[in-house]
């Protein structure tokens, strides 16, 4: 018997490959169904950035429809366009951290330093700026896994390192993090 998600992928694959061979009908209901996946996905991760979420969805839509090329019909559908995805979100995070890297929003676990809004943001600035003063090497693997909540392969990919450099680079990240706070660097 076959579960939801795999009657999804099945469904999804067959109206792509039907898309693929000339039957634009499928094609546009592919896109759309699609369309409905990829809102529930960027929903789930940008809580605090609900207007970007649509935007997201036909940038990786179009990025879709762009590298369709580039799928290979023996393969499962889902790891392809979920690499499409996250590869768009990394890039909004990128875009939106150039221009607001002190705005950025922390994720819930942070909010056990601070009792009002006044200190959360004061510990949100704190915690940004001692981000900032580790190298890149650690700071990114902590950002994209620890406030982001991206997976070690997502943020393996998104810096360009290895699965076990992102790795290193959080230890060693936390444990200066660590020591900054208590005094002793």
């Amino acid at each position: 018997m076959m579960n939801e998600k795999s009657a999804t992928e099945t469904r999804l694959r067959a109206l792509l490959l039907s898309g693929m061979a000339g039957d634009g009908a499928a094609y546009h209901v592919f896109l759309k169904e699609l369309s409905a996946h990829f809102r529930a996905f960027f929903r789930r991760r940008l809580i605090r950035l609900p207007d970007d979420v649509e935007d997201l969805v036909q940038e990786t839509l179009l990025a879709v429809h762009n590298q369709r090329h580039t799928f290979e019909p023996d393969q499962p559908l889902t790891p392809w366009v979920h690499a499409i995805a996250r590869y768009k979100l990394v890039d909004l995070w990128r875009r939106r951290a150039d221009r607001e890297a002190l705005h950025e929003p922390l994720d819930d676990q942070m909010e056990v330093f601070a009792a009002s809004d006044a200190e959360a943001s004061d510990a949100r600035r704190d915690v940004m700026n001692l981000l900032e003063r580790l190298p890149e090497r650690q700071r990114l693997p902590i950002r994209y896994m620890k406030l982001e909540g991206l997976s070690v392969v997502e943020t393996a990919r998104a810096t360009g390192m290895s699965e076990s450099a992102v790795k290193v680079g959080v230890h060693r990240g936390l444990k200066s993090l660590a020591a900054m706070i208590g005094g002793n660097s």
